[in-house]
């Protein structure tokens, strides 16, 4: 029973200074690996123009988990009519939000902290289910990004960034 405890004992102290240690310096994604929290500098003023992203290839998002611990992934971005985009696509197919845990995760909790450079924005998103203007969008990401082999629209699902709630 004793080395059952001492066990336990040493597994939590472990897990808790592996966590402790992501949120101290982060764990972000990189390329199709996933990551935890973002850091950087939090940007507190409302973001009006967008315009800036223009330039950046890849963004970072990172969602609320249902057990506290923070999802972040790395997305393509867009602006369009003074909006900001990002995107998930579905290269295997799949219904949104069921084929990404990301996804998942923005339609329980839509708040989510986005990165662009060194800057952290909390912002909110949404589904964008208006054909017309996920067809505009897509047209945005196909513009910016012409090495992009897309899934075909049917497969790339659109959110529009909002300012946090």
């Amino acid at each position: 029973m004793n080395i059952v405890l001492r066990s336990l004992g040493a597994i939590f102290i472990f897990l808790f200074l592996t966590i402790g240690l992501a949120w101290a310096v982060g764990f972000e994604p990189k390329d199709q690996r996933p990551g935890l929290w973002l850091k950087g500098n939090l940007v507190e003023v409302p973001v009006i123009d967008w315009s800036f992203t223009d330039s950046v290839k890849e963004i970072h998002i990172e969602t609320k988990t249902r057990y506290f611990i923070p999802h972040s992934v790395t997305t393509y971005s867009t602006t369009h009519s003074n909006q900001f985009y990002i995107m998930s696509a579905y290269y295997e197919g799949g219904s949104f939000p069921n084929a990404r845990g990301w996804n998942r995760n923005i339609v329980r909790d839509p708040r989510v902290r986005i990165k662009v450079g060194r800057q952290l924005f909390n912002q909110t998103v949404s589904y964008v289910s208006d054909e017309s203007i996920r067809k505009s969008v897509y047209q945005s990401f196909v513009s910016k990004y012409p090495e992009w082999a897309s899934p075909g629209i049917k497969n790339v699902h659109m959110l529009l960034v909002g300012p946090a709630s």
